[in-house]
């Protein structure tokens, strides 16, 4: 029997006047978070919350979320975290889904979760910045809540490229063997390592792999909102962060901010970690010759908890990859009939492990489709090498096939990032009555950039095979981004790309 809070109380009691949580001038300590926590968990309990109720919780990347997050789960509550900017309706589908009892809201994000609330006939509560405490006179709770290692804890909404988003639920075990893994696989040192990021922490990513990690291992955790990268070096520097956190539009950022950034800031860290999306090798390798740090590629998804492979402890990352399967993980690369496929062939990425979510929230079929003898499908291609490393080559759902060619978009976007012009690319393909689908890409040009469309494909032809290369290019201002920070190619206008001047 464990509790997700479990480690705020200990770490509480044991070093209370150790910092927790970092947030602009905030500071909390250990013993201040176990106070909130046990306050907050004091009034969900006298509010009638029961153990496996459901409760929405929206805010943004602060203390006040931290605080917030663990009173509820510490009350036994289970977690639904939703993005400040959720519309009502948005808000609305997840109460129905998830059979919520509970919005919990930002003050300031409180209009559309509360028109939701309300349209439920449920309660919302506002959450006030810290240092205010919950105004109940409810007694604070001693200890978390008692759960199963099988109970749900938290359920991740995925995106919902197809469809309606669904419910990915993550058990306390689960949540558990993370910490776990990170502890095997991070060997952070609570005396000396600082934890940091400007993730949004209602996505797994944030969530779990920096916040709860931190939190759960007793080291400190600097809190960024909203991300901008002068911001975010000036805070690796003055806090002195050790592993820092983000996804590949975060480094991209921090790359071309100007003035004179540079090694000295980011001195201190040991681990500076990329997910969410692939990022090019010319990123990588630019980000180290700025600031003599090697961005370090993991691979995870909602339903991993967030995580599956990352780089062997002590091991420096092998380009191209993102590492190994990660402490009581395994993992496989399989054919469309479910079979391993030799070392260096591309097929399907399989994924095993106690960290793997319990399956879909109210969605049997979708479970046993993604599900199968305890094996997760990703979705994701990729290869494994002869030590056991990931290479993902794109999502399966990406993949284009043009005159009966398979296309990886993501070797597209490596090449395309080549160019010292772009700053960003996304490859798509879109319907073409010749070959059934043609290579299409959106760019990004660095300030000042007037790249033409033509110089960019005869860049594109002298390092890809003809069929690979984009005969389609559409100069834009900006990517469509999520929350995250991750581009939606789904979010690209195909018919603004179609009509872009072919070659």
């Amino acid at each position: 029997m464990s509790n997700v809070a479990d480690a705020v109380f200990a770490h509480g009691s044991a070093h209370p006047t150790r910092v927790a949580v970092r947030a602009g001038d905030l500071e909390v300590t250990f013993g201040e978070l176990r106070d909130h926590v046990a306050s907050y968990a004091g009034r969900v309990r006298d509010a009638g919350i029961a153990p496996g109720d459901r409760v929405v919780l929206i805010a943004p990347t602060g203390a006040e979320f931290v605080a917030a997050y663990y009173g509820l789960h510490a009350a036994g509550a289970v977690l639904i975290t939703m993005n400040v900017m959720a519309t009502a309706a948005e808000v609305d589908y997840v109460l129905e889904d998830s059979g919520a009892s509970l919005v919990v809201a930002w003050h300031e994000a409180a209009t559309a979760a509360g028109r939701a609330a309300e349209g439920r006939g449920l309660p919302l509560w506002a959450l006030p910045p810290l240092p205010a405490r919950p105004t109940d006179d409810a007694a604070p709770v001693s200890a978390p809540v008692d759960r199963a290692d099988d109970d749900t804890a938290i359920i991740i909404y995925t995106s919902g490229t197809t469809g309606r988003p669904k419910g990915a639920e993550l058990g306390v075990g689960g949540i558990g063997a993370l910490v776990e893994a990170a502890r095997h696989q991070l060997q952070f040192d609570p005396t000396t390592d600082r934890n940091g990021t400007a993730l949004p922490l209602f996505h797994v990513y944030g969530q779990l792999m920096v916040m709860h990690i931190a939190i759960s291992l007793g080291t400190p955790v600097s809190l960024l909102h909203p991300f901008d990268p002068a911001a975010m070096i000036a805070m690796i520097r003055e806090h002195g962060l050790t592993f820092v956190a983000g996804v590949p539009a975060m480094w991209i950022a921090m790359l071309h901010v100007a003035g004179d950034a540079g090694r000295d800031d980011l001195a201190s860290v040991r681990v500076a970690s990329s997910g969410g999306a692939s990022l090019p090798a010319e990123v990588i390798d630019a980000f180290e010759r700025r600031f003599g740090v090697r961005l370090r590629e993991g691979y995870g998804l909602s339903e991993t908890s967030g995580w599956a492979t990352s780089s062997p402890p002590g091991a420096e990352p092998k380009p191209g990859t993102v590492g190994r399967a990660v402490h009581g993980m395994r993992l496989e690369v399989r054919d469309a009939a479910g079979r391993p496929v030799p070392t260096g062939e591309v097929g399907e990425v399989w994924v095993s492990g106690p960290i793997v979510m319990k399956g879909y929230w109210n969605r049997p079929e979708a479970t046993a489709e993604t599900i199968r003898d305890g094996w997760l499908r990703t979705g994701d291609l990729g290869t494994l090498d002869s030590d056991g490393d990931l290479r993902i080559v794109d999502r399966l759902k990406d993949m284009i096939i043009r005159g009966g060619y398979n296309v990886y978009p993501r070797e597209v976007e490596e090449v395309l990032h080549t160019h010292p012009d772009v700053v960003e690319a996304a490859v798509v393909g879109v319907p073409d009555p010749r070959y059934g689908e043609e290579v299409a890409a959106a760019v990004v040009l660095r300030p000042g950039a007037t790249l033409d469309a033509e110089e960019l494909r005869r860049w594109a032809k002298e390092r890809l095979s003809a069929y690979k290369v984009p005969h389609l290019v559409q100069v834009l201002p900006a990517l469509p981004k999520g929350p995250s920070g991750k581009i939606l190619k789904r979010a690209l206008d195909r018919d603004a790309l179609r009509a872009a001047p072919p070659s």
